[in-house]
């Protein structure tokens, strides 16, 4: 998977995902066997770009190549700018949202609500492109609703105007991430155009990867929420496509040094306060379906210091080692792990 002058190790790609892929999350997924990982949505509007949230977002150090940058807007002069912004600050790869289903953001007439104005979106496309020297990529669904379906006319509208790869998430955004994801249109999508083309939704194992890669003949497969809690799902991933075989579940020792380093990488991040809060919904994430979680989960809701989270969390590990070498994940205990406040 080639994209502009950077050549990827392998066809697996992190989604963007505001809350989620931050710089501790996406150098933990390519230490785990990403390829790429593409940072949460950075907004064109100028009036936020000196917001703490919007540096964080922007803070790339240390980061594995190739860095890419996520811009959201509704404005072709103000992605423009954003665009030409970030690379200055590092971005290899510019990326554009034109995926995104929050109201928040299709409420300002950016993400994937740029999809019911074809006309902007060329406009879009052309000012991005010819404002930067490095790649830009666009990340989009299948079209704004089952009645309007673009994704054909977007992704022909990219080739032209010079977009680097299209990543296709195969929903529309009235779909949000409801039923299931249209390969069909992902392989249309890839059989209309020359541009590698990225198939993204509901690739959560290493069966699920190699049937999309193959069903929809796309150069790369993009994931997201199945990694939330599970980064190791790339190397399984890897593994399968090289071999054919299922690697056995981590040992929960690894699992451990894994997830401390994560939490230190957080709290290192975002601070004591932040750090804390924010930590919360990835152990959540990593120990949702494992013996006594629940409960876990409860008690850690309720910490309110780095020190006692990560006590706790080595605590339960030790206690789950005590039980088993390996993850274990109760069928009974899958269903998705307590909405947790950042």
């Amino acid at each position: 998977m080639q994209i502009g002058p950077y050549q990827l190790k392998n066809r697996l790609i992190v989604a963007p995902m505001a809350g989620v892929t931050d710089r501790p999350f996406r150098m933990l997924c390519k230490q785990m066997g990403a390829g790429m990982a593409v940072s949460e949505m950075i907004t064109a509007n100028k009036a936020l770009w000196t917001t703490p949230k919007t540096l964080r977002r922007a803070n790339h150090e240390g980061e594995v190549e190739p860095i890419v940058v996520q811009i959201a807007g509704g404005e072709p002069q103000m992605l423009a700018d954003a665009a030409r912004l970030n690379v200055e600050h590092g971005a290899q790869i510019i990326d554009i949202n034109m995926g995104c289903p929050a109201k928040k953001v299709c409420n300002v007439a950016a993400g994937s609500a740029l999809l019911r104005d074809l006309s902007n979106v060329g406009r879009i496309l052309e000012q991005v492109v010819k404002a930067v020297d490095v790649p830009v990529t666009l990340k989009t669904r299948t079209g704004w609703s089952s009645e309007i379906k673009t994704a054909l006319q977007v992704a022909r509208m990219a080739e032209d105007a010079g977009i680097a790869a299209l990543a296709l998430h195969g929903r529309t955004r009235e779909d949000m991430y409801r039923g299931a994801a249209e390969y069909d249109t992902i392989a249309a999508v890839k059989q209309a155009i020359s541009i590698p083309v990225v198939a993204n939704g509901d690739i959560d194992s290493p069966q699920k990867a190699k049937y999309v890669l193959e069903y929809t003949g796309a150069d790369a497969i993009m994931i997201g929420r199945a990694a939330q809690g599970r980064p190791w799902i790339f190397r399984e991933i890897q593994h399968y496509l090289d071999s054919g075989e299922i690697l056995p579940p981590p040992r929960i020792a690894e699992i451990a040094v894994v997830m401390q380093a994560h939490l230190t990488e957080l709290y290192d991040f975002y601070g004591e306060y932040s750090g804390c809060r924010i930590a919360r919904k990835h152990i959540a994430w990593y120990t949702k379906g494992l013996r006594g979680s629940n409960d876990f989960r409860q008690a850690m809701y309720r910490l309110e210091s780095t020190a006692e989270q990560q006590q706790a969390v080595a605590q339960y590990f030790n206690w789950l080692a005590e039980h088993s070498e390996r993850l274990e994940y109760l069928a009974d205990s899958v269903a998705e792990a307590d909405a947790v406040a950042d």
